[in-house]
């Protein structure tokens, strides 16, 4: 057991695709109090395999990995061994990455700069049941969330909304339309632009469409907008 903590070691799987970046990982890991890394995988299936294999107690997870990615691992690990946590350990802060990997059942999230204090805070946070979010995370969140209250409240997705989108989405949709750039949409809706990028990505994700260009014969075809008269 460990001093600090008063029971065994954390048993830790470390999941990055940069073989570099994960032997240093684990290294960091190897000196660090109160954990003990079990194995380390290249990519999100091999994660998972891991996982059944060694039923570790937390996976460190870097989000952007080839053939499955750290969301797709995460929601596995989660669904199929749901004693085992997720900590995402990753490079990118921004709610395009945030969100669906707290969405896949991550309960930390922390970035590649943080020291090694701060990682077995996040590992001691979330096997006590807590989050174990950096504070820059915690920030973004609470930004986040500053924005969404400050959005008016409007419709959700109605029948006039096509493809399940929701009333902001359809909103953001029409700006494009009208070819406000993301700053601009921003602007008009008092939201943040990291806000105006997630809502795309939505809107996006659940249409099928690819770039802004799309996105106004989408518009248009679907009669949310009418051509000028004339």
């Amino acid at each position: 057991m460990t001093r600090e903590t008063g029971r065994e070691p954390a048993r830790v799987v470390v999941a990055d695709d940069q073989t570099v970046v994960r032997e240093g990982i684990v290294m960091l890991l190897g000196l660090l109090p109160g954990i003990e890394v079990v194995g380390a995988a290249g990519d999100g299936d091999e994660a998972v395999r891991l996982v059944a294999e060694l039923g570790p107690d937390v996976v460190l997870m870097d989000l952007r990995m080839p053939r499955c990615d750290g969301v797709e691992a995460t929601r596995r690990i989660r669904e199929e061994y749901p004693r085992t946590q997720v900590v995402v350990l990753t490079t990118f802060a921004d709610d395009a990455s945030l969100f669906p990997a707290l969405k896949a059942g991550a309960r930390g999230y922390l970035t590649k700069d943080a020291g090694g204090d701060e990682i077995v805070r996040a590992v001691e946070s979330v096997l006590s049941g807590d989050a174990g979010l950096s504070p820059s995370i915690q920030r973004r969140l609470l930004e986040r969330f500053s924005d969404l209250a400050a959005e008016p409240c409007g419709p959700k997705a109605t029948a006039e909304s096509p493809d399940g989108l929701t009333g902001r989405e359809t909103e953001v949709l029409l700006l494009i339309a009208e070819g406000l750039s993301n700053q601009e949409i921003a602007r008009k809706l008092h939201v943040s632009t990291a806000t105006v990028k997630t809502h795309i990505n939505n809107l996006f994700a659940k249409t099928g469409l690819k770039d802004r260009a799309q996105a106004v014969r989408y518009a248009y075809g679907r009669g949310l907008v009418r051509p000028p008269a004339g």
